[in-house]
């Protein structure tokens, strides 16, 4: 998914949740102002990649202890100039989970989630955007899971749990998307 890709699929996305559909709004107009988007120095913000991690049978996500962040995510990334941000989001969760890619299986090649949010300056970067492009991951939870340097910890939480690690409004809104996802494979599972 290359730049004009991610465009179509952007023009493609609908989302229920008004905040959302305003960051996309903004995403669109960020990507096709900026030909170099991807690019992890542009300035004023740049588009990353990151997963929202199911287990099978959706009752636990896949969250990291972000060591420099200090505070529990998903696994993500920049894309450092590369525009497929698919191939960049399975690159990180390899990378962050510690797990091949063998075992990590893109739900599919939808948009899951739109994100845009500021990080704050450190040490090494000046303050700057993220806008983040999720998309929906599964994983069996019997695989171990190493993790890296990045993180102090990795780990499976039980949906109901997951707003105790982290309840920010994009995990949130994340973890709605699953709730509704549940809800409707058990309505059609009854009727079938």
């Amino acid at each position: 998914m290359h730049r004009e890709q991610l465009l179509r699929a952007l023009d493609g996305y609908w989302t229920p949740f008004l905040e959302e559909a305003a960051m996309v709004e903004r995403t669109r107009r960020f990507i096709k102002h900026h030909k170099d988007c991807f690019d992890r120095k542009l300035r004023p913000g740049h588009v990353t990649a990151s997963a929202w991690v199911l287990n099978p049978t959706r009752s636990h996500v896949l969250l990291l202890h972000h060591k420099k962040l200090d505070m529990w995510l998903q696994p993500g990334g920049h894309a450092d100039g590369d525009p497929d941000v698919l191939s960049v989001m399975i690159k990180e969760v390899e990378e962050e989970t510690g797990v091949s890619r063998d075992h990590i299986r893109l739900v599919n090649g939808n948009v899951f989630d739109v994100d845009v949010h500021v990080v704050y300056q450190t040490d090494n970067d000046p303050r700057h955007v993220h806008f983040d492009i999720r998309f929906l991951v599964e994983m069996d939870d019997d695989v171990p899971i190493p993790g890296n340097e990045e993180s102090h910890a990795v780990r499976w939480v039980p949906v109901r749990q997951v707003l105790a690690y982290n309840n920010m409004r994009s995990i949130y809104r994340m973890l709605e998307k699953t709730r509704r996802m549940l809800t409707f494979q058990n309505r059609k599972n009854r009727s079938a």
